[in-house]
């Protein structure tokens, strides 16, 4: 598909990627914990019995620093602070079961980082022997973690394979050598093949692979290596990531030349590369950024029209309460949003006093739950309907928005709903900004939030 230049520019405008609605820049600071307390008892008795939760385990450390990544870090070859790490996330755990009128059931599951396979895999064990102990499985759950190719070894495979885990990811990025070099992420295409073929051997049903287009030295020749070398090894569900490009919030983005990188027309390009050799190789396209085989769960899912998204990205599970454990966590329990301190010392301080670290979020009304849903429909379907109650909004803010977005040939809309074109998914979180009542309301009082451009 050829898109027009002067429609990439048009759009390449820093625009949120809306994992929560409202974002994270509209949170606001908490004085106490006490009311997010109060809705959490009441969400997760509700939500633990009719569904179970999800649960995300935060594990911050690398070994070595990844210039283009945005996430919370600690880097160090220190692996004694494992225990320290482990200890504080039993004592926040047994915070929250206090809290608890029953046993959490586990639907959802999932490690990220930082680097999940930094841990030894006896301190993984350890770490799910403690969260399993006090809770229940739901039978048709869903247990995942993040692997480093470098580190991630058939031990660590195995011991989390025997608790349950049945999807791995693995950071590839790029596997050109001189990229690999600018953003400091050196990883030999060896130890992916190993690990693949690793997990393939285990038993893991979901083998997926993380890349990321826009960085710094990419071209279309080598990333078109790098997806051949993909398709070759056949991962089952495929992340196709925009690199984020926040220097101001991410210090290790200062250490590369900005020059380096693709501008907007040329990186969009790089993404319609990489589609058309998914696409071509069997792969279906679901949504913003994931790419999946027809017998994964997550192809299954989107056909279904059951497909989430949420913090840990598009998912087959759609429960109303995710608990967050572990510096600079984010928990979603529905009606708020939570998000654990991220400075690690003061999350040590916090847990070891006895108290939840949970240090800002937001908490929704009426408006901000439709919202949100209108752009979780359109993130997860490509299309939503409208309530008529919301009509005066929609008329004094997006209807605005959709009118341009329908003129360049990116959506359909009446006052029942909106269908996005083909040409329109490529302009997803532009189309979910429409919709983004906070962010419109800030910009017509001259507020300016910062976020990643949106191509």
């Amino acid at each position: 598909m050829k898109i027009d230049r002067e429609l990439i520019a048009k759009y390449n405008q820093p625009v949120p990627r809306y994992t929560s609605y409202p974002t994270v820049p509209f949170w606001t600071d908490f004085d106490n914990t006490a009311k997010w307390k109060t809705l959490f008892k009441k969400q997760f008795s509700v939500d633990n019995k009719k569904e179970g939760i999800s649960l995300y385990l935060h594990l911050p450390f690398c070994e070595s620093m990844c210039s283009f990544c945005g996430c919370n870090k600690r880097i160090t070859t220190n692996h004694q602070v494992e225990d320290e790490y482990l200890s504080a996330l039993h004592k926040e755990w047994l915070l929250y079961l206090n809290l608890m009128d029953s046993k959490p059931v586990l639907r959802e599951l999932h490690l990220g980082g930082g680097t999940p396979t930094f841990f030894a895999p006896q301190n993984l064990k350890r770490m799910m022997n403690f969260i399993f102990e006090s809770s229940t499985i739901h039978p048709e759950h869903e247990f995942s973690f993040e692997g480093h190719p470098n580190n991630t070894t058939k031990e660590h495979l195995q011991a989390l394979y025997d608790l349950g885990f049945r999807r791995v990811s693995f950071g590839v990025q790029d596997n050109d050598p001189e990229v690999q070099r600018v953003i400091n992420r050196i990883q030999p295409i060896a130890n992916l093949i190993r690990a693949t073929n690793d997990a393939r051997e285990i038993g893991y049903k979901s083998v997926n692979f993380d890349l990321v287009y826009g960085l710094p030295k990419q071209t279309e020749a080598s990333i078109r290596r790098t997806i051949a070398e993909t398709i070759e090894l056949k991962p089952d569900r495929i992340a196709f990531y925009s690199y984020a490009h926040v220097p101001w919030a991410s210090k290790g983005q200062r250490l590369f030349d900005e020059n380096d990188l693709p501008p907007a027309d040329e990186k969009l390009q790089l993404y319609i590369a990489g589609k058309e050799m998914f696409l071509e190789a069997g792969y279906h396209d679901l949504g913003m950024d994931h790419f999946a085989l027809t017998h994964d769960d997550l192809y299954t899912a989107a056909e279904k029209g059951t497909m989430h998204r949420n913090f840990m990205g598009y998912t087959t599970q759609n429960t109303s309460l995710l608990l967050g454990l572990g510096v600079s966590s984010i928990s979603d329990i529905g009606v708020a949003f939570g998000q654990n301190n991220k400075l690690l010392q003061e999350y040590y301080e916090t847990v070891n006093a006895g108290q939840l670290p949970v240090t800002r979020g937001f908490l929704l009304n009426e408006e901000d739950l439709d919202f949100r849903k209108y752009i979780l429909d359109i993130s997860c379907k490509g299309r939503t309907k409208f309530k008529p109650a919301h009509l005066i909004s929609l008329y004094e803010y997006t209807f605005r928005e959709l009118a341009s977005l329908q003129a360049d040939g990116l959506l359909n809309y009446s006052e029942q709903g909106i269908e996005v074109t083909p040409l329109g998914r490529h302009f997803i979180r532009n189309i979910c900004k429409a919709f983004d009542l906070h962010l419109l309301r800030s910009q017509q009082i001259g507020e300016n939030q910062m976020f990643s451009k949106a191509i």
